[in-house]
């Protein structure tokens, strides 16, 4: 059965590996929002709509989609050193664009948050994080998923991070330190992240679910083994 999933967030370091990946899940048809035309991976098979996010809550509802995903994100540093401006991206919009879809009927909502995030840290991006997945959590979806990467490795577009490239060079070593209960900090490709979220999509379970490291890292095999079930005789109505 495929899903129609709508993406917010693609241009992104996870929104355009979600793109990439897209075409190894054909039970989804994908449409991407974005504010900015973007060169696509090659073989890319979806659709973008170049929007003003403004816009963006309108025009999910239009769509009515099964699913709507959030990679949408942004950095203190990118809003200017603005606490306000941060937090109207990373709560404001993608609430808004969640709201109108639960609105319009979506049964499911995944988004990405991050490792360590907690509505009662210290830290304002981590508590940001951890707001706006509470809040995530109590509309009215069916089924909410939130996965929380860690170190993400990839091909970022825009401004370079140098502390951020530091830390994927060194990523190979660190994360040979990090077990037990602190595999959950392990750096991940941002194909992982985004080949976790179209397995997700459309998963029949309800609840409110949050998936670690291993947990995404798992749960494209997991996906395909559950939708090549084959039913054992005599399991299937007459």
């Amino acid at each position: 059965m495929s899903s129609r999933m709508v993406l917010i967030g693609a241009t992104g370091m996870v929104g355009m590996a979600l793109i990439g990946e897209a075409r190894h899940f054909p039970h989804v048809r994908l449409t991407a929002l974005a504010r900015r035309e973007v060169p696509l991976p090659d073989g890319a098979r979806m659709e973008m709509i170049i929007a003003d996010p403004a816009n963006w809550p309108g025009a999910i509802a239009d769509m009515k989609p099964d699913v709507l995903v959030s990679a949408l994100g942004t950095t203190i540093r990118q809003a200017g050193g603005d606490q306000q401006a941060f937090r109207d991206v990373d709560y404001g919009l993608v609430l808004q664009c969640a709201k109108a879809a639960a609105h319009a009927g979506t049964r499911q909502m995944i988004a990405v948050s991050s490792v360590g995030a907690d509505a009662n840290a210290k830290n304002f991006y981590l508590r940001t994080k951890g707001e706006v997945e509470n809040a995530l959590k109590k509309l009215d979806f069916a089924r909410v998923d939130i996965l929380r990467p860690g170190l993400l490795r990839g091909v970022r577009t825009g401004e370079p991070r140098k502390a951020e490239r530091i830390a994927m060079i060194a990523s190979p070593v660190t994360d040979l330190l990090l077990n037990g209960k602190y595999r959950r900090y392990r750096s991940i490709r941002a194909s992982e992240v985004a080949a976790g979220m179209l397995a997700l999509a459309g998963e029949k379970a309800e609840g409110r679910f949050v998936h670690e490291h291993d947990a995404i890292r798992r749960a494209p095999a997991l996906s395909r083994a559950r939708r090549h079930v084959v039913p054992a005789a005599g399991s299937m109505a007459d």
